[in-house]
């Protein structure tokens, strides 16, 4: 994966279209990088999404504007994103996308913009898993998770490895995802905190929902990454 390179004079916000490479496939990205950024989080998409997620970009232009750096990506490439569409084969496929995630993070811990920087990981439902594997699997890079209506108990045997602080948002009305984190919460030893968003569903769509999301998020990982 090549370097990213800015150019003297653009604006202190500055945003590029990306290819990266995991696996041996090629996937999208986009990268934002304020200019005195010292921190960039990672997203992990659910189930479905892709990087141009609407809540997901909500959250991230917020943390831009907080100057954080921000990465979305696709956990798949353009072909098995076809197959995907028609079977959902890859959906659930949480060693799929962790594995991809941890070469993102690899190059993110090496690129010549980027090197330099905290990191964070911002994952929603099934891709909460894949970033606390993640987690798991890279202690040294990752300060910190945040996960938005996630599924964290399906890192399984990973739970118990994650060091990096961590935060688990979850709709006060989205009483089966609830449970499930609550189990999770179960098997963490780095003291996870679970954070209620008062009537929210799954999706958090009702008004303020997304707010107390992203408040919580710039919270979090200001504390945990600079």
């Amino acid at each position: 994966m090549a370097p990213v390179q800015w150019l003297p004079g653009e604006p202190l916000m500055q945003s590029r279209a990306i290819a990266l490479a995991a696996e041996h496939k090629t996937l999208q990205a986009s990268l934002t990088l304020p200019l005195q950024a010292r921190a960039l989080v990672v997203f992990a998409h659910g189930s479905g999404s892709n990087r141009t997620s609407p809540r997901n970009t909500a959250v991230a232009n917020r943390l831009n504007d907080a100057g954080f750096g921000t990465l979305l990506f696709d956990l798949l490439s353009s072909d098995e994103n076809r197959v995907d569409v028609a079977t959902c084969e890859y959906r659930f496929d949480i060693d799929l996308s962790a594995r991809r995630l941890v070469e993102v993070i690899d190059w993110v811990a090496k690129g010549e913009n980027t090197r330099n920087l905290h990191i964070g990981l911002f994952g929603s439902s099934t891709g909460a898993a894949a970033a606390l594997v993640a987690a798991a699997e890279r202690p040294s890079l990752v300060g910190a998770v945040v996960s938005r209506g996630g599924r964290p108990d399906l890192a399984g045997a990973d739970l118990p490895l994650v060091k990096a602080p961590t935060l688990l948002l979850v709709g006060g009305d989205d009483k089966e995802v609830l449970e499930l984190n609550k189990e999770a919460l179960g098997h963490m030893v780095n003291e996870p905190r679970l954070h209620l968003v008062p009537h929210a569903s799954h999706l958090f769509e009702e008004p303020g929902a997304m707010d107390e999301v992203v408040r919580m998020t710039v919270r979090w990982f200001r504390a945990s990454l600079l």
